[in-house]
């Protein structure tokens, strides 16, 4: 692989003075090592802190399921008492952020990653079609600060509905079959998004969905709107080592002028691959691309779904090889959904098999495609054992259960024979 630079020593769009890289290089298989390298899974984070790993790897994905603590310990060894002690310490914490999602992230992004969430008038969208002015909603925010201000410790929400009285007031059945049964979600929400409360978990862990609300003032250092979207576009960029405009939308929630704008703002290049897909990259990612050698020892780790190298593109039919991606599982070809239908088992950023964990009989079911190495016996063996001593289960979202996917692990029982 080869890199022509400039005499300048600047990198640009592509020209006669510009850094480039052999499209015909890039390769399926050379692209998902590299993504697994950016990711920190190639041991380069072992012995990091969660802040660390979130900084290099990006913010980890929770809705309720056990991919923050996976994430931690896949990359660093991290365990579930120091992710809920560096909880407890605010070091990371839970926000809403890109898209309105919620991430885990480090405490040097919570002010300007807040503003990246959901506006309070998309918030209130909803309420304002029920009847609910944004007079109500802005005195029903005062009320709710007021009463944390004077309590002894975070409120979970039928306390604070309980104090707050008929200042709550509830929407219906029309308000139910809109997701606002009443307006306490809502408020709770926008004083979140715009980090005057704060959610805590109730019981510390973050694979389960039960909070309690708390007052907040994350630290200063909230950015506007333009430089906000230009940070996490050069953050983006640096945890997946590149990607293309709709990956990047995807996560990001841009518009193409914002992302445009914000690729400008970090001085992205285009890189063109071997399979036609125009990567944007940071100029110094494209020179470390042309020095990177994938690793030629086994390396497999086991991850959820909804990990960042997997949900940060979207594009999991990528990290198939070919003679994979048209396997199914219960009559559904992997390759074909934007999202998998189980966890995958990984070597070297390619999909080598899918696992869940049976909680029933203590054991993670899986399937590898071409049988197991003892490496990866090894790996499973390992994550078994932390999900038993570190989780108890291990749940992809709040209301996964294992009755809803005992199916799945039996066809992965059944494909594994």
């Amino acid at each position: 692989m080869t890199i022509n630079v400039s005499s300048s020593g600047c990198l640009g769009a592509a020209g006669p003075d510009t850094a480039e890289l052999n499209a015909e290089d890039l390769t399926p298989e050379l692209l998902r090592a590299w993504a697994w390298h950016r990711q920190g899974l190639d041991g380069t984070l072992a012995g990091a802190t969660s802040q660390e790993v979130l900084a290099r790897a990006g913010w980890a994905r929770s809705v309720g399921g056990a991919n923050p603590y996976l994430t931690l310990f896949a990359r660093a060894g991290i365990r579930r008492d120091q992710v809920d002690q560096d909880v407890l310490d605010l070091r990371i914490h839970e926000l809403p952020t890109a898209r309105g999602c919620t991430y885990v992230l480090g405490r040097e992004d919570f002010a300007w990653a807040l503003s990246l969430g959901k506006n309070a008038e998309e918030a209130f969208r909803v309420l304002g079609r029920l009847g609910v002015d944004r007079g109500e909603m802005t005195l029903l925010e005062e009320q709710i600060l007021h009463v944390l201000s004077e309590a002894e410790g975070p409120m979970d929400p039928k306390q604070l509905k309980d104090e707050l009285g008929e200042s709550v007031r509830n929407l219906g059945e029309e308000g139910k079959k809109k997701g606002a049964a009443t307006t306490l979600p809502t408020a709770l929400g926008l004083l979140q998004a715009d980090g005057r409360i704060r959610r805590v978990p109730v019981n510390g862990r973050l694979d389960q969905q039960r909070y309690a609300y708390a007052l907040w003032e994350p630290p200063p250092g909230k950015l506007g709107p333009e430089d906000a979207r230009t940070e996490l576009i050069g953050r983006y960029l640096g945890w997946t080592g590149g990607a293309t405009l709709k990956q990047s939308q995807w996560f990001t929630g841009f518009t193409v002028a914002h992302s445009r704008a914000a690729l400008a703002g970090v001085g992205a290049v285009e890189q063109p691959t071997a399979g036609g897909d125009v990567l944007w990259m940071l100029p110094h990612d494209v020179e470390s691309l042309a020095a990177f050698a994938p690793p030629e020892e086994e390396q497999i780790q086991l991850l959820a779904g909804t990990d960042s190298l997997v949900l940060q593109r979207r594009n999991s039919a990528d990290l198939f090889a070919e003679e994979d991606r048209y396997r199914k599982v219960l009559n559904s070809t992997l390759a074909l959904q934007a999202d998998l239908p189980d966890h995958p088992i990984l070597d070297r950023g390619r999909i080598i098999g899918l696992w869940q964990y049976d909680p029933g009989r203590a054991r993670i079911a899986y399937w590898l495609f071409d049988g197991a190495t003892s490496a990866a016996r090894q790996r499973i063996a390992e994550v078994e054992a932390w999900i038993q001593e570190d989780l108890g289960d291990f749940r992809s979202f709040s209301l996964d259960s294992v009755a809803s996917r005992q199916e799945r692990i039996d066809a992965l029982d059944a494909a594994n024979g």
